[in-house]
């Protein structure tokens, strides 16, 4: 049974502009040893993040998105949970993972995201700690 994962935002972006963890993560799901899911949201904040930090042109920009959306499976969200006071924004991240019956998240927030070890029996790994996992 292959492995349902939901990358972050910020797994995404180091994945595709630095490489390391984050990108062998990408490889995984693009390889189909795991399934990777995305929602609409985490998209848009990505797009979002390669325009600002990655200086990414609009060609850039869609010849990215259409690689990911080659190996991602695009689920749909209501945006409708409340549950990261501190941080909304990350909601959905956790309601993705929910839809899509992930068994991880993979993120670099270090703040909110992976204090919670878990949420909803999906659990929160980093990208190292996730390719520990895998390599087992």
């Amino acid at each position: 049974m292959s492995l349902t994962v939901v990358f972050d935002t910020n797994i995404l972006l180091s994945g595709i502009g630095w490489g390391g963890k984050p990108y062998q993560c990408l490889e995984l799901a693009r390889e189909g040893f795991i399934g990777g899911v995305i929602c609409q949201e985490i998209l848009d904040e990505f797009i979002e993040k390669l325009e600002i930090k990655l200086k990414f042109s609009a060609n850039q920009i869609t010849d990215t998105i259409a690689d990911l959306m080659s190996f991602l499976r695009l689920v749909k969200i209501s945006n409708s949970l409340k549950f990261l006071a501190d941080d909304p924004a990350d909601d959905k991240v956790l309601e993705c993972a929910l839809i899509a019956n992930a068994d991880y998240i993979i993120t670099g927030d270090r703040r909110h995201l992976l204090p919670l070890g878990n949420y909803k029996g999906i659990k929160i790994y980093t990208a190292s700690d996730f390719i520990k996992l895998v390599n087992e």
